[in-house]
């Protein structure tokens, strides 16, 4: 039987030709950049029949590729950090992207809390810095097409470094603040030191009405002994087409704990890629998405299990209102060598309306005889039993549901250390049912 071979895509045509007018102008290897986006065009654009992407068919959800943002002026990115306020109000070191590049202006080098380094992605790719080499720390990314063309096109970018222990939160603020649609292509490195503790917060939001294009990875390596907290929101704007990886590395006698809340886009896809690859280590991972009118949301997650008595739990939570459409996609890998696991997967979902759609799909891929590991999926409507009991006390019926709401999404949100950021998520779940009505 012959090849099959696809057509490219207008998106696709329009992104090999930026790529052959950029490869040269970006900083860094061109050869590596170059290896990246051949891996990316053999495939193309993901579509149906790629299993991974089964349920988001980016080939046809991706029609036109914008052309990726040049860097703000002082006062645009002033003006765009201004009007941002995803976490807004939790007090951490800020460290802001606007339209894919990194503010360098909104970060006093000089007076870094001790215990922080921070470097310049263009400056580090142009020195050819000696963290680079930390780069791609999880295989599982590096083969991902999404991962493989934010490595094409990343222009920009910070790369962290944590010693010991830091109190205040660092905040990855990713804005994007054009009229007309743009693209991005944003990479962030933290290295986490051996015994070092840190809380992460990520935040993610641009304009409404422009079909922006963020492509945004976040590479978190985590040592012997660490202690991280990681919490992310997607509040991307209504015509978004937003795609995110974040790709985890644990080390030894760990507790990393990473929760994703999604409320923006009209088409997001987040994908966690995680190994752990250390004895004793304890990893949770989180989701809470919300989603109404004609939304699709995707959550996407990998976990390997690489060492012996490790423990990993994943929680995640989706709300359907209206016709949007849900995605949670889980796998949990365990290698024959690492016995004693203990990984645990969950996805519930609520549709709220009878237009809505939830896909799910937990894996196990074990290859240990020695392990505990579960995966489960639940979708179904708001108890009606318990509906009815807060009617019956007087509550109008949004009232009531969106007490449900709350009480159903705080199991995957109440873990969060940081008092200020669990509220500011509590509020952002409460905006959103205010919003609904």
């Amino acid at each position: 039987m012959a090849d099959v071979t696809l057509m490219k895509t207008p998106a696709e045509t329009a992104l090999a030709q930026a790529f052959e007018s950029a490869k040269t102008l970006l900083p860094g290897n061109v050869e590596s950049r170059a290896q990246a986006f051949e891996l990316f065009s053999a495939r193309g654009l993901p579509h149906r029949r790629v299993e991974e992407f089964k349920y988001t068919d980016l080939r046809a959800f991706l029609r036109e590729a914008a052309p990726f943002a040049v860097a703000p002026s002082s006062k645009e990115a002033a003006a765009a950090l201004e009007n941002a306020k995803a976490l807004a109000g939790v007090e951490a070191l800020q460290v802001p992207f606007v339209n894919g590049h990194f503010v360098r202006d909104a970060v006093d080098f000089k007076s870094l809390p001790e215990g922080i380094e921070i470097v310049p992605l263009g400056e580090a790719l142009a020195d050819n810095h000696d963290w680079l080499a930390r780069l791609s720390p999880v295989p599982w990314a590096s083969d991902n097409p999404v991962y493989q063309l934010n490595t094409s096109f990343m222009a920009d970018g910070v790369m962290i470094r944590v010693v010991g222990e830091v109190t205040a939160p660092l905040h990855l603020r990713f804005v994007t603040a054009a009229e007309s649609a743009v693209a991005t292509a944003t990479r962030v490195l933290v290295l986490v030191e051996d015994g070092a503790s840190v809380t992460l917060l990520e935040s993610h939001e641009s304009t409404d009405g422009a079909n922006h294009q963020p492509n945004d990875v976040v590479e978190l390596i985590a040592g012997d002994g660490t202690k991280v907290q990681h919490v992310r929101v997607n509040a991307e704007g209504d015509k978004a087409l937003a795609l995110s990886t974040m790709a985890i590395k644990v080390g030894a006698d760990a507790a990393f704990n990473s929760i994703n809340v999604v409320t923006g886009a009209a088409v997001s896809r987040h994908q966690v890629f995680a190994v752990l690859n250390g004895e004793n280590t304890n990893l949770r991972v989180n989701g809470a998405t919300m989603l109404k009118g004609s939304q699709h949301g995707d959550s996407t997650l990998v976990v390997e299990h690489a060492a012996p008595q490790c423990e990993s739990r994943e929680l995640f939570k989706t709300i359907i209102d209206g016709e949007a459409t849900g995605v949670f996609q889980g796998k949990i890998i365990v290698p024959h060598h690492a016995q004693k696991t203990d990984g645990r997967m969950m996805s519930a979902a609520v549709l709220l309306g009878e237009g809505g759609a939830m896909n799910n799909k937990p894996e196990l891929e074990i290859f240990a005889d020695d392990v505990q590991c579960a995966h489960g999926a639940t979708c179904g409507q708001l108890d009606e039993d318990l509906l009815f009991y807060l009617m019956a006390r007087g509550l109008p019926k949004k009232e009531a549901e969106s007490l449900l709401v709350q009480a159903f999404l705080g199991e995957a949100v109440e873990f969060v250390e940081n008092e200020a950021a669990r509220e500011a998520l509590v509020a952002t779940v409460e905006g959103w049912l205010k919003a609904r009505g």
